[in-house]
């Protein structure tokens, strides 16, 4: 369980991005600008704090991350490799585009010719 001043810390930091992202998606061009020129500088430089904190030794293990059950600290770190795949893998993605779908004429079969046994003259 996680202690009191840990949930209150995590708490404000989740509204804090929670408004970011709202007034960022959907407040008016003024205010999306505004959080583009005040908010974005910030994050950045948060996310700037926290990778220096798992920066990389010259073997490319992270100093703070928690060592495996074999003595060995995961490569890549996972805050890195967080932020790359939040970041940089969805820009790989291809954009989703509305498909509709060609409108078709129907196809009408013919019933299948019945064929009989044949009787050879014999």
């Amino acid at each position: 369980m996680s202690s009191p001043i840990f949930g209150q810390l995590e708490t404000s930091l989740a509204g804090y991005l929670a408004d970011v992202v709202h007034r960022a998606e959907f407040g008016d061009e003024r205010t999306a600008a505004a959080v583009a020129r005040c908010e974005l500088p910030r994050l950045v430089e948060a996310l700037k704090a926290v990778l220096d904190e798992h920066d990389p030794d010259q073997f490319g293990r992270c100093p703070n991350c928690r060592p495996s059950r074999f003595g060995r600290t995961p490569a890549p770190c996972r805050a890195y490799l967080s932020a790359h795949l939040c970041l940089i893998a969805t820009e790989d993605q291809p954009q989703v585009v509305e498909v509709t779908t060609p409108m078709r004429r129907p196809v009408v079969l013919a019933e299948p010719p019945r064929f009989g046994m044949v009787k050879t003259p014999g």
